[in-house]
């Protein structure tokens, strides 16, 4: 019942309807697993090195006409496309947290794992994404700029259902600067302050960060292992492998891909 009252206000915080209130809070009473946990006592495997696929996708949607950067833009249908094309040959989603007890522990993966990414933070990983990842009982990983959230983009209740329905949730910086050309106060400000403020509000690890825009260099990698990160995800066109857990590379998925394109990537980085 505490749990309940707490949802109420959160979620009242963010001046929804009444609807969308009742309609929230019964998806939350339905999806209270974390759908992605690790289980008790893990199956433990040998060798545990192998390479990992990370997807990297930013809007699911229809780009506006004046959009800057529509290539960033992945539709709908061709999103729900790609989906149907990993399940039918044989891939499974993962949480990022997933693959690193894989690599650090040893804890078995599905024969094919894949994580998919969500850079920023816009309402369509909320309306789009995740309706589609729930059906199929997969997690995302939202890696989320919290200026987007205090902007509106997002909200404090839907993170909470996204978390409520298996989504792991990571750094990407408060602003989304150029990490590169700040001072060391500001650095650490966005790197160490996003990780902060997310867990406060959240109460989720935030073990994992992804570079704005893929820029960083040696005094980046410093700060971000300096702020307790784990790992941190990169735009490097590459699968992620654990010899480089700073560097982790990802595969763009663009608006020009569909399934064929998407498909041809996937085909071609296949290496386990």
């Amino acid at each position: 019942m505490a749990k309940f009252a707490v949802l109420l206000a959160a979620v009242a915080l963010t001046g929804c309807s009444a609807e969308a209130r009742q309609s929230e809070t019964a998806t939350v009473i339905t999806h209270t697993a974390r759908l992605d946990a690790v289980p008790s006592k893990p199956r433990i495997v040998h060798p545990h090195n192998r390479p990992v696929p990370i997807l990297m996708y930013h809007v699911v949607g229809t780009p506006p006409p004046d959009a800057p950067f529509p290539s960033l833009y992945v539709r709908r249908a061709d999103f729900a496309g790609q989906l149907a094309w990993l399940r039918t040959h044989g891939y499974h989603a993962v949480s990022l947290r997933r693959v690193y007890d894989y690599w650090k522990r040893g804890y078995a993966l599905p024969q094919r794992p894949i994580v998919l990414t969500f850079d920023d933070g816009y309402r369509e990983d909320y309306t789009n994404v995740r309706p589609l990842l729930a059906h199929r009982h997969w997690p995302g990983v939202l890696n989320l700029a919290v200026r987007n959230l205090l902007d509106g983009k997002l909200t404090v209740p839907r993170i909470r259902l996204m978390i409520r329905q298996g989504w792991e949730i990571d750094a990407h910086t408060i602003n989304h600067p150029d990490l590169t050309t700040l001072g060391s106060t500001t650095l650490r400000h966005e790197v160490a302050g996003s990780r902060v403020w997310i867990r406060r509000h959240f109460h989720v690890p935030v073990d994992f960060f992804c570079y704005p825009s893929g820029r960083y260099d040696t005094r980046v990698i410093a700060a971000v292992r300096r702020a307790g990160y784990l790992a941190a995800t990169t735009t490097h066109d590459s699968l992620a492998r654990p010899g480089h857990p700073y560097r982790l590379g990802r595969i763009r998925i663009n608006g020009s891909d569909g399934v064929r394109g998407f498909a041809s990537k996937l085909s071609a980085l296949r290496q386990y």
